[in-house]
């Protein structure tokens, strides 16, 4: 699947928004990746996930257990690892951090971790964190898109069915058109 076609299936489902949105990061950007709009329709969640799944493949990356963050990465998680045909568990956190509460992760794990869109990388790497502490060793990230475009530091090898360059800028900092367009917050990190 080509980058382009990633995105046309973000554009085809009304996912691609333009505006001021404050991202899960704290950076300000013109567009938001809305992909909850792609995860209501299983036939082009299913779509990506399998081209993740066959481009994770051809990286030729060996694991037993894919992981994932909640609440953003479970469905492209859990779809990517069935076309993998490995389990998906995740990590939600629990007083701020990430755990894994509802499974016991097998003895020398060797986990990739599946995300939706990485912008900082902050989530892949608290999720990292989270599985080293139990003993796993994490070979890669994959996501759907990445917004820094290879920018972002996870830590360990990413892969990525598309980059997408998007702006981001800090509150401090922000370019005339943002600062004249009230900021949402559309994601659901810090929501109480």
């Amino acid at each position: 699947m080509q980058q382009h076609e990633v995105i046309d299936v973000f554009r085809q489902s009304g996912a691609l928004l333009e505006g001021h949105f404050i991202l899960s990061s704290g950076l300000h950007s013109p567009v938001f990746l809305q992909k909850a709009r792609v995860f209501m329709y299983p036939d082009r969640t299913e779509l990506l996930c399998k081209a993740l799944a066959e481009k994770i493949r051809a990286s030729g990356l060996e694991f037993d257990v894919v992981i994932s963050p909640a609440l953003g990465g479970l469905i492209p998680g859990y779809e990517t690892a069935r076309h993998l045909g490995v389990p998906a568990l995740w990590v939600e956190r629990e007083g701020g951090v990430f755990r894994l509460r509802r499974f016991d992760l097998p003895e020398n794990a060797r986990v990739l971790v599946v995300e939706d869109i990485i912008s900082t990388g902050l989530s892949s790497r608290e999720t990292i964190e989270a599985i080293k502490a139990l003993g796993g060793t994490v070979v890669a990230v994959a996501c759907l898109i990445d917004r820094s475009a290879g920018e972002a530091d996870v830590g360990v090898p990413l892969v990525a069915l598309a980059d997408y360059k998007v702006p981001a800028y800090p509150a401090d900092d922000l370019p005339p058109e943002l600062q004249s367009i009230p900021a949402v917050k559309p994601g659901s990190r810090n929501l109480s």
